[in-house]
């Protein structure tokens, strides 16, 4: 009997320890961001998080005074951590998007992207519109803004939905897939890696998209505390120090090729 009970006991203490690791802190801010775009969101050589977005989370948390847990979430879970209240925030290079404004509420715009297309260096395709024809085949990330402009703008082709950006570029460096559609600045790097096999095309006359932080319906406060962060931020030029850490070749090449830059 005694040794039953110094096994209930073990058990007790165990689940009790394990819970003290994973609740949340008091105060505690968490921010789901999904770990696979630097240098927006990334990991250093240690595994920790790091980049743009870790940074811009860490700088908000401290200006409101709490402490700021990074929760690396893959890409079509995010949302719904935020509406079953994971976390706190979604800082993730996140389109403001209206069919995301049906689940959740997004902070004003703190950045912009636009799209490019990475294709085969040997393909013949120099336009977006060379895509829209029966028989080409584009890879997109899965709820990424290149895939729903696949959907929109270029609905003759065949769209192979993937999970993560570097099956999308294996996808076209094999020739498998025709193109690649993603943001310039990820289609411009993947181009820089794969010179041998890839070429780049940028799309003129299209909709800037605008980035925003995720914020869990109707949690007017922190949404508030958001949007007057990033005025703070702007005003001291905290984007500007952002991007000479981590986006300073990226820049000079954007200024060069006429592109317009995320925090302009």
């Amino acid at each position: 009997m005694k040794r039953l009970l110094s096994i209930i006991m073990i058990l007790i203490l165990s689940l009790l320890i394990f819970s003290g690791c994973t609740a949340k802190e008091d105060n505690e801010l968490v921010v789901g961001m999904e770990l696979a775009y630097p240098p927006f969101e990334t990991k250093d050589e240690k595994g920790n998080p790091a980049g743009v977005s870790v940074d811009f989370a860490k700088a908000f948390g401290e200006a409101i005074g709490r402490p700021v847990r990074i929760e690396n979430i893959s890409w079509d879970g995010l949302i719904p951590a935020l509406q079953t209240g994971k976390v706190d925030l979604v800082i993730s290079s996140m389109t403001i998007k209206e069919e995301r404004l049906t689940k959740i509420d997004f902070s004003k715009p703190y950045a912009k992207a636009l799209l490019a297309l990475l294709v085969n260096k040997d393909s013949e395709i120099n336009t977006a519109e060379d895509l829209n024809r029966e028989g080409m085949k584009i890879a997109a990330k899965i709820g990424s803004t290149g895939y729903i402009y696949a959907q929109n703008k270029l609905p003759k082709a065949e769209i192979i939905a993937l999970a993560d950006e570097s099956a999308c570029v294996l996808e076209v460096s094999q020739g498998k897939a025709d193109a690649f559609i993603y943001d310039q600045l990820t289609i411009y790097r993947n181009n820089q890696e794969h010179l041998d096999t890839t070429k780049a095309i940028y799309i003129p006359f299209q909709d800037v998209e605008y980035w925003g932080v995720g914020v869990q319906k109707d949690n007017k406060e922190l949404l508030e505390q958001m949007n007057e962060f990033i005025d703070d931020f702007y005003a001291k030029k905290g984007f500007d120090a952002l991007t000479d850490k981590y986006l300073k070749d990226e820049k000079k090449a954007f200024d060069q090729l006429g592109f317009q830059w995320f925090f302009e």
